[in-house]
Parts: C-alpha cells; structure tokens; sequence
C-alpha cells in the first residue's frame, strides 16, 4: 500500500472516532445529553471493558481501544456516582430488572469486564476495592486454563514483527508494507475486518498463518496476559468481584451449530461453578455484535437458567430489556474522558441514533412508496 493510500486510510478512522467524539462533546457542553436524560437513561447501564494498563501505550497500538489507564476508571466510577447511579453488582441488577419499575427506583450501572486479564487483578480490582463499589469479570474457561487463542492480540504481535504482509483471505489477497507504525496499523485493521467476516476456526487458522509467516509463537500469550483459576479463585474471594462465564473458547456463538453454541455456553457455566464452588448466574457473549449473539443465543441463555448475558449492543437497559440479551456501553480506549461517560449515562447518544434509523427507514420506506405510485407518511408508530 502506498504512502498516500496509508494516509487516506488513517484520515478516514482517526475522522470516525473525532465525530464520534465531537458528537459526544456537543451533547455535553450544550446542556442535551441532561436535558434528554430524563426519558433517555432507561433503567440502568452495564459497562463494558477489557484491560487496564497505567503503561504509556506504543505507536503502533490497534487493539488500544480495548485498554483504558485505571486513572479513567477513576473518574468512570467518580462520574457514575455523581449521576445519581447505584453501582451494583449483576445479582443486583437482575433482581431490579425483575422488577416492577417504581417512581423512586434509582438507575442502576454494573462494571464489567471481559477475558479475564491479570490486569484486572492487578489494576481495575485495586480501584473498585478502594470505593467499596463492585466488579464482574467474564472469564473463558480455556483461556485460564492457559489454552486460549487470543488471535486478535496474535495478529497485533505478527503485524508488529513482520516488515509486510502478504495473505490471502477468503479470495482477497492483502498485500501490504509494513515497516512503519502507521502502515502497520492500516494493515491490522483492513485484515481484522475480513478476518471477522470467516467461520471462527478458519478465522483463526488464518491468523495463525500470519504469525507464523512472521516468525511470531502465540504459544505463551495466554498464559501471559489471562489470569489462572487460583488467580481468579483468590480475587473472587471479595465480595465485591462476580465472576461469570464467557464460553469455554471464546467463539461467536451465533456462528456455531446450536449443539456445539449450547455446549460453549453450558460448559463455561460448569467450568466457574465447579473451580469456583459457587453458582454461576451470568454470562457474556464473546464479541457480542450481531453477528455474533442473536434470538437463537439469547434463548440458550435463558433455557439454561442465567440470570442475565450481556452482548455488546450499544444502549442504556430499559424496562422491557431481554435479560439474557442485554445492552453494554464500551469504556474503550478512544474515549477516556469524564464527560463522555456522563453522556453514556444520559442514553441521549442512542436514543439520537434509535431516531436516525427510524428517520431513514421512513424515507426508504416512503421513497419505495412513490416508486410504485403510493405516498407513505414519513414517521410511524414510535411507542
């Protein structure tokens, strides 16, 4: 790729998240994000996160958006109180979405974090015990007992060893140079998104094929980066720490057989109950898009008595909210800042983007209309 296709390439990501975050900006400093917060905030919010890292982060840094410093978190849990959210642990969220709704109940906001990185021990865990406020973490069993593919963080590792990449996938061929911080987070991103579009296994297959073209061995990563079950074990001894499942390997369920997406999540449950003695009521979907947990999912959830499972859909949790389908809001690396949180919290983001595919659908939908010669009004039932 050459030099002026990298930098049309960053302009257009590093513009994505600059809208995004001017959106956000506006919504707060106009005083909208309150004013809409009333009808927008729903019940509660479950926050997702991943890692937490003090660590200044490198130049070349593409799953960055998955980390975020523990002073964020800080002021996440400093933000959240001062909105007026009760921070409660998943048992207490599900017992308030079960619920009737009453006029005095206070929202409600639940931290969580997926995959189980000893920076959650070591980082994230000090800040929640210091304000007495709980945590949960969703572990895939495979991945503490040192086994997991943790190919998004592999495919990092062989991009940043190898001076270019040269793969083909699912028919496209990806050739790119890859000597410069810059080029090579061109080059992660563009084989990210066609490697998210293979089956899981061959997704994996296929980027184990780059680490080994570069001369990269994932086989400590894991081992590295994921707590141990006597890690877990120890930290789950507070109470202030739920610790839930997330698959045995980390697969996108609504890609498996529904054999093979029941055994996943059934089997993840048993892992936790049975290394941790305890019941395990929650889950998470890995990735937790649309792809990747749907109807199907939510209901193999459901029939194996949990409590909740969270996706990753971006929205606060309403009265009527699927409890084995639940809304997340990411805390990511892109957006580490006070007022982005208070935003979050009001629901307004979600609700404008609730409204714009309403909007649309309407004008295609109206547009259809005049094509075969009969008019349709432009906003339907909302409620």
């Amino acid at each position: 790729m050459t030099s002026a296709r990298v930098q049309v390439a960053q302009f257009i990501g590093w513009g994505k998240v600059a809208l995004m975050r001017g959106v956000l900006t506006g919504l707060d400093v106009t005083g909208l994000a309150r004013l809409m917060a009333p009808r927008t905030r729903g019940r509660g919010v479950t926050f997702t996160l991943h890692s937490v890292d003090p660590a200044m982060p490198p130049h070349f840094d593409p799953n960055g958006i998955l980390r975020v410093t523990p002073e964020f978190l800080e002021q996440a849990i400093a933000v959240t109180r001062a909105e007026g959210y009760d921070i409660v642990s998943l048992d207490e969220a599900a017992r308030r979405l079960a619920a009737a709704p009453g006029a005095t109940d206070r929202p409600f906001a639940c931290f969580t974090f997926d995959d189980g990185y000893r920076d959650n021990r070591d980082h994230a865990y000090p800040v929640f015990k210091r304000h007495g406020v709980p945590m949960a973490i969703y572990v895939p069993a495979a991945y503490l007992d040192g086994a997991g593919d943790l190919w998004w963080l592999v495919l990092e590792k062989a991009i940043a060893a190898a001076p270019r990449l040269d793969i083909d996938v699912a028919g496209e061929r990806f050739r790119f140079e890859t000597a410069t911080a810059d080029e090579k987070t061109v080059a992660f991103h563009k084989v990210y998104w066609a490697l998210r579009a293979l089956p899981e296994r061959e997704m994996r297959a296929k980027v184990q094929e780059i680490a080994n073209n570069a001369g990269y061995d994932a086989a400590h990563l894991c081992r590295e980066l994921v707590m141990t079950w006597d890690e877990v074990r120890a930290l789950a001894a507070d109470p202030l720490v739920t610790i839930a499942a997330h698959t045995v390997n980390h697969l996108a369920i609504a890609k498996l057989p529904a054999e093979e997406a029941r055994h996943e999540i059934a089997e993840s449950v048993r892992r936790v109950e049975s290394e941790l003695g305890r019941a395990c009521r929650h889950f998470s979907f890995p990735y937790g898009d649309a792809t990747s947990a749907g109807a199907r999912d939510f209901e193999i959830a459901r029939s194996l008595g949990l409590a909740t499972a969270v996706t990753t859909h971006k929205d606060v949790i309403d009265a009527d909210a699927d409890l084995c389908g639940l809304p997340r809001i990411s805390l990511n690396g892109n957006f580490q800042k006070a007022r982005y949180v208070r935003v979050f919290l009001s629901g307004a983001p979600f609700a404008l983007v609730r409204f714009a595919k309403r909007l649309k659908a309407a004008v295609r939908g109206r547009g259809a209309g005049l094509q075969s010669g009969q008019a349709r009004p432009l906003a339907g039932r909302t409620a």
